[in-house]
C-alpha cells in the first residue's frame, strides 16, 4: 500500500485507542519517525509503498500507541523551550506549563552576573538545559535520583552543545551539593498525590517513571524536604523557583514562609492555574 494508505489504516485503527482526536496526527507522526522524513516529503511521496518490513514495524508503531503509551516515547524525542530533547520511560516527558518556570528562572538570573543554578530532579535534563542555552555565562548543576535519567540529561546536554556548562550529579534532592551555595534553586518535583493515581490519563500512569511524579499522600512530600534544603545552599539574597500542582499554592506558601522564604510571588499557566512560584532567601 502506498504510504497515503499506510496512514489512513493507522488512522483509522487509533480510532479507537485513548485519544481518537489525534488518531490522524499521531498516524502520520508515526509514520514519519518511522521513515525518518518530513511532513514536506510526505505531501510530496505520499503515493510511494511502504515494502513489508517497513509495513511489519508501522503496525507495530501503531499498536504500541493504541496501548497507551505516549507518542514522545515511541518516537525517542519531543520539544522543549524550542530545543530537541531525547526521551524515553525512565524519565518525565517536558511539558509545555514548564516552559513557564523556565521564564522565571532567566528572569531571576539576571540579578546575577554569573548565576550558579541547581536544577533538583532533573530527568531529562529540560530545565538545565533550556537555561544553559540561554545563559551562556551560567554555571549549572543538575541533580537526579535515577542514574537512567542522567544518562538521558546527559544525552541532552551533549545534543544542544551545552555539556561544558551543567555538571551533572547523583543522588536525591540536595545532598550531593551540600556545603555549596548557589543563586537560584530550580526544581519541577513529582507533585501528583497518590490517591489522585486513578485520575491520570493511561499514557502517565502507565508509561511515566512513579519517581518524577507521586509525592505521597497530598502530593507535597517532595516539598517539604526540599523547601528547608533548599534555603540552606542559596546565598542570602538567592531564590527558588518551583513548579507546583493545581490547588497546592496555599500550602506550597506556608512552606516557603515556615522554612525563611520572603518575597513569595506566583505565576499562573495559560489556563489560568498557579503553576510556578518564587520566593527569596
Amino acid at each position: 500500500m502506498t504510504l497515503k494508505s499506510w496512514i489512513a489504516n493507522g488512522e483509522k485503527r487509533l480510532r479507537g485507542g485513548p485519544h481518537p482526536e489525534r488518531a490522524r496526527l499521531d498516524a502520520e507522526s508515526l509514520l514519519l519517525h518511522l521513515i525518518q522524513c518530513d511532513r514536506a516529503f510526505l505531501v510530496a511521496h505520499s503515493d510511494e509503498m511502504l515494502n513489508a518490513e517497513g509495513a511489519v514495524r508501522y503496525y507495530a508503531l501503531i499498536e504500541r500507541r493504541l496501548a497507551g503509551e505516549p507518542i514522545q516515547y515511541i518516537t525517542g524525542q519531543t520539544e522543549f523551550y524550542g530545543l530537541p530533547f531525547r526521551v524515553d520511560s525512565s524519565v518525565l516527558i517536558p511539558r509545555p506549563e514548564t516552559e513557564h518556570l523556565v521564564e522565571k528562572a532567566l528572569s531571576l538570573a539576571g540579578s546575577f552576573p554569573h548565576p550558579h543554578i541547581v536544577d533538583v530532579g532533573t530527568g531529562s535534563g529540560a530545565l538545565a538545559v533550556a537555561l544553559a542555552h540561554k545563559l551562556p555565562f551560567a554555571s549549572i548543576t543538575a541533580i537526579d535520583l535515577s542514574a537512567q535519567a542522567l544518562v538521558v540529561a546527559r544525552a541532552n546536554a551533549e545534543q544542544n552543545a551545552v555539556t561544558n556548562r551543567i555538571r551533572f550529579l547523583q543522588g536525591d534532592l540536595l545532598a550531593p551539593v551540600a556545603g555549596e551555595t548557589f543563586h537560584i534553586v530550580v526544581s519541577n518535583p513529582p507533585y501528583v498525590a497518590e490517591s489522585d493515581r486513578a485520575s491520570l490519563a493511561v499514557e502517565v500512569r502507565d508509561h511515566e517513571p512513579e519517581l518524577a511524579l507521586f509525592a505521597g499522600t497530598d502530593g507535597l512530600a517532595a516539598y517539604r524536604d526540599l523547601i528547608p534544603q533548599a534555603h540552606a545552599v542559596l546565598v542570602p539574597g538567592g531564590f527558588i523557583a518551583l513548579e507546583i500542582g493545581c490547588g497546592q499554592h496555599s500550602a506550597i506558601s506556608t512552606l516557603l514562609a515556615e522554612a525563611g522564604f520572603t518575597q513569595i510571588d506566583f505565576t499562573s499557566d495559560l489556563q489560568g492555574i498557579q503553576r510556578v512560584v518564587t520566593a527569596r532567601r
